[in-house]
């Protein structure tokens, strides 16, 4: 059959390619879109044409590795894929995927999953599509399935796997591929065994409090406080460079250089040094010609005529700027000069410190951080006192009307609110790029190597810059004389950014009083997200930051509730007009464990007023949420208290002897305070524990058992 009758027979079946054929229709490709497009014949297939995301790597394809008796055919199927669109009538049939044209990204993995296939079938001996059995299928698909511990990831592999025969029956030539046996029988003899963990993004464990502490802490401090001296260091350095390649070589400039060496060779002076990679310790040439005004040829010439790379080795010394410091640190001077050579490092670290204080203090997911550009952040018109908003492009679920994937994303209905140090931290990184620019461009951040990489620096990048810092933070804080601000080894591993959303709601959710840096700000946060306001953190169609705070909310809800169950099975009595609401609650508890994880099904489970068991450590009290008894002025569609306004009183407070015992531990520690300070505020500590004395007194005559207090 010809190519125009197979269209004309079914329009879903694209004509036969030629050598100079375009690897992606110009129907696909957005008007903004500057990526250059392969060719059929090329080597090397890049997805770039369909990449409008500046956050995404450019995906290719290289044909060498694809065995060549299997590369015609594969060619053609995955230009299929990436071109074709499936019928709506097989579409509607098939339960493992509800479209017919998948996102960039997606199609990458399908395309990778198929390259794997090919060579496990040539390793196998077959060298055409048609020759896969299904025994080949079931094979490929136990190995494969077998070195993945996560259900879900595995029933994807499985689809794009079967994407392979659906695409090949659109293809102007089939290659007669057999169905995988998964697409016309039962999937699940082929997929590992459901287990509890369900993956998404609740899988990811906050970081530890005692890691993202001094973590926030020095992030702050080095967008706040050392950003200028940052930031006219490297700008130095660039105009330093900038001169020297500008410099022709004179007898004046060479006379000027051996001014400024000789006298130090014979005085066995340091002299300025560099660490060269491979080669150790050297004559930092471009600083002593930036500041003797000497042409780099000059100074190289005379770096071999005296052996100065061997003299550095041995007396290596700074290459201090002569700029101003400004920044302190506990009131001193941070620095005592800018070095020239420490000046990328340092703009590269206030990158990540800016990156770190954006992510974690607002909760955007990292690909909308990363993909922010100059001017997102405009200020409040002049009179008003409104807050900072953040225009950002949101990716996840974005499609167009006819339900394809946006590369691009869209920008979020509701802007994110921006807390101060999130606005400082964005003005710093506006210094750093050009206007309208990425803040997180890869070409401008590349401050070491200064590579042209395409769109914003990637995840795996940001993540290893993170670890660096701490590095970088730890030596400081040793040389500063600050060893107790020494970020410590997190339990659970790399500070990957994407753990930061997770961390802000596991604080806001878990800490209510913010034990860790910037409490005020948890508060003012916690305060926006309860009332779900217009100007909150996204929309709340898309849920946005709500969603994960719902499911730290609930997560935390469960906790407490299993906790007052054990402690009542214990023998622990229990007090308070919630006494057995609460009860009740914990005793239903085991039928919502295991299902919190998705925002939905946290929100479903929070919207049980009077059923929710919140602690409330600052108050000594358990509180068994129900809105309209609720004495700290909750909104109308409220699911959790305020817990910064618990009232003495309120007809939802629980308490357990537990509670009471910390809060006789808390009057002991305010009787010793109190003592040290003067009056009246010695008298108002002793007030205060007085008051919590009697919360416990009263607890100690009202408690009952559990099964006197259900009875």
């Amino acid at each position: 059959m010809t190519s125009e009758l197979a269209v004309e027979a079914d329009p879903f079946v694209l004509p036969m390619p030629s050598p100079d054929t375009p690897v992606v229709h110009d129907r696909w490709i957005s008007l903004d879109n500057t990526h250059p497009n392969s060719r059929y014949s090329d080597d090397l297939w890049s997805l770039g044409p369909l990449t409008d995301n500046p956050g995404h790597h450019i995906h290719r394809t290289i044909w060498s590795k694809c065995p060549a008796t299997l590369q015609p055919e594969m060619r053609l199927v995955i230009w299929t894929l990436i071109n074709g669109e499936l019928r709506p009538s097989y579409v509607k049939a098939r339960s493992m995927q509800g479209r017919a044209r998948d996102g960039v990204a997606s199609m990458r993995n399908c395309i990778l999953e198929w390259l794997k296939l090919a060579r496990w079938l040539h390793q196998h001996g077959v060298n055409r599509l048609g020759e896969c059995t299904t025994e080949h299928w079931t094979a490929f698909a136990a190995e494969r399935t077998a070195a993945q511990n996560n259900r879900g990831h595995a029933l994807k592999l499985l689809r794009w796997l079967a994407d392979l025969w659906a695409f090949d029956r659109l293809s102007a030539r089939p290659s007669g591929i057999i169905a995988p046996p998964w697409e016309t029988g039962g999937i699940d003899d082929y997929l590992p065994a459901d287990t509890a963990n369900t993956g998404g993004e609740n899988t990811t464990e906050p970081v530890d409090p005692a890691v993202i502490g001094p973590l926030l802490t020095w992030s702050i401090r080095i967008v706040e406080d050392f950003a200028d001296d940052i930031l006219a260091g490297w700008a130095q350095r660039r105009r330093m460079i900038a001169e020297v390649n500008a410099t022709e070589p004179t007898s004046e400039s060479l006379a000027a250089l051996r001014r400024y060496l000789l006298p130090r060779i014979e005085a066995q002076a340091p002299l300025p040094a560099m660490e060269h990679r491979g080669h150790g310790t050297t004559l930092n040439r471009l600083y002593v010609a930036a500041i003797t005004g000497a042409a780099y040829a000059q100074i190289q010439h005379l770096s071999g005529q005296l052996d100065l790379p061997k003299l550095t080795a041995q007396r290596p010394g700074a290459c201090p700027m002569q700029l101003p410091v400004t920044g302190t640190i506990n009131g001193r001077p941070w620095r005592q000069h800018l070095d020239f050579e420490e000046a990328p490092t340092l703009a590269r670290h206030l990158a990540t410190a800016a990156a770190i204080v954006i992510m974690y203090l607002t909760g955007m997911r990292p690909q909308e951080a990363r993909t922010l550009r100059a001017g997102c952040c405009h200020d409040p018109e002049p009179g008003t006192t409104g807050p900072h908003l953040i225009r950002a492009n949101h990716y996840k679920n974005v499609r167009d009307v006819d339900g394809y994937h946006i590369s691009a994303g869209a920008e979020r209905d509701v802007p994110w609110v921006a807390i101060t140090p999130v606005v400082k931290a964005i003005r710093v990184l506006e210094k750093m790029v050009p206007e309208g620019e990425l803040l997180f461009s890869s070409t401008h951040h590349d401050v070491v190597a200064q590579r042209k990489h395409h769109g914003a620096l990637k995840a795996a990048s940001l993540d290893q810059r993170v670890e660096q810092l701490i590095d970088w933070i730890n030596t400081e804080a040793a040389a500063q004389g600050l060893p107790h601000q020494q970020v410590p080894t997190d339990p659970f591993g790399n500070i990957g950014l994407g753990r930061m959303r997770r961390t802000l709601a596991w604080h806001i959710a878990r800490r209510p009083g913010g034990l860790i840096a910037l409490a005020i700000q948890y508060g003012h946060m916690r305060t926006v997200l309860d009332g779900r306001t217009a100007s909150g953190y996204g929309n709340r169609a898309r849920r946005g930051f709500h969603g994960e705070l719902d499911v730290e909310t609930a997560l935390a809800a469960a906790d407490t509730a299993a906790r007052l169950r054990d402690a009542t099975a214990a023998g622990e009595k229990i007090s308070g007009p919630a006494a057995r609401r609460a009860l009740v609650a914990a005793a239903q508890l085991p039928r919502f464990q295991g299902a919190l994880t998705t925002p939905k099904a946290a929100a479903k489970f929070l919207a049980r007023d009077g059923q929710v068991l919140f602690d409330n450590p600052d108050s000594f009290l358990i509180c068994a949420f129900k809105r309209d008894m609720a004495l700290c002025d909750p909104d109308s569609n409220a699911t959790a208290p305020n817990q910064f306004a618990c009232q003495t009183g309120c007809g939802n407070a629980v308490r357990t002897d537990s509670h009471a015992r910390d809060a006789r531990a808390h009057a002991d520690t305010l009787d010793v305070r109190a003592a040290l300070l003067p009056e009246p505020a010695g008298k108002r500590l002793r007030f205060h524990a007085t008051r919590l004395r009697d919360l416990a007194d009263a607890h100690d005559a009202q408690a009952r058992t559990a099964g006197e207090a259900v009875a």
